[in-house]
């Protein structure tokens, strides 16, 4: 027989982040070419699409590389709150996501620059900046630099001062009819 506190009783859960064996740098990213020197050859060994996040502190010295999605031959989904949840528990100043083409065909797919768009957005709200999105494959020779090509430009977001002035978009119940 069940009882009320049976009912009840939650797990308890924690979120840690977890360290993994490092990748070095002994200088911060300040270009996409220092990024790619150390994280593309790791990228450029895997035979399926991956992205990772690079997380920066305000010096862009990196803090981290969390690989958040690992995908299948030329597809990897990756999901915003996936992709910044490292950067939170990491206390990041900025990020760079970096995912890799097996193929080494280095074009940006569509996802690719819906992704960027997408995050750029995202973590201008979270303030933690999107300081580029970049593509690596084959001898990690080559690589596309979203930020480099001018395909990505972080947003210029304005907060509302006055809250009175706040807009909210109206909520809607059956048939219709606004709450208000």
């Amino acid at each position: 027989m069940m009882t009320e506190r049976d009912v009840f009783d939650l797990e308890v859960v924690s979120i840690r982040l977890v360290k993994d064996a490092p990748i070095y740098s002994e200088r911060p990213f300040n270009t996409p070419y220092e990024v790619v020197s150390v994280i593309g050859e790791t990228m450029c060994e895997l035979d399926r699409e991956v992205v990772c996040v690079v997380n920066l502190k305000s010096d862009l010295t990196p803090i981290n590389v969390h690989f958040a999605s690992m995908g299948v031959l030329n597809e990897a989904m990756a999901h915003p709150r996936e992709l910044i949840k490292a950067s939170i528990l990491s206390n990041a100043a900025s990020m760079i996501l970096v995912h890799c083409h097996p193929s080494g065909c280095l074009t940006p797919s569509k996802s690719d620059t819906m992704l960027t768009d997408r995050m750029s957005k995202v973590c201008e709200i979270m303030g933690i900046p999107l300081l580029d999105h970049l593509i690596v494959g084959g001898s990690n020779r080559e690589f596309f630099s979203f930020k480099e090509k001018g395909v990505m430009s972080n947003p210029k977001t304005s907060w509302e001062q006055d809250y009175k002035s706040l807009e909210f978009p109206s909520l809607m119940i059956a048939e219709n009819q606004k709450v208000r």
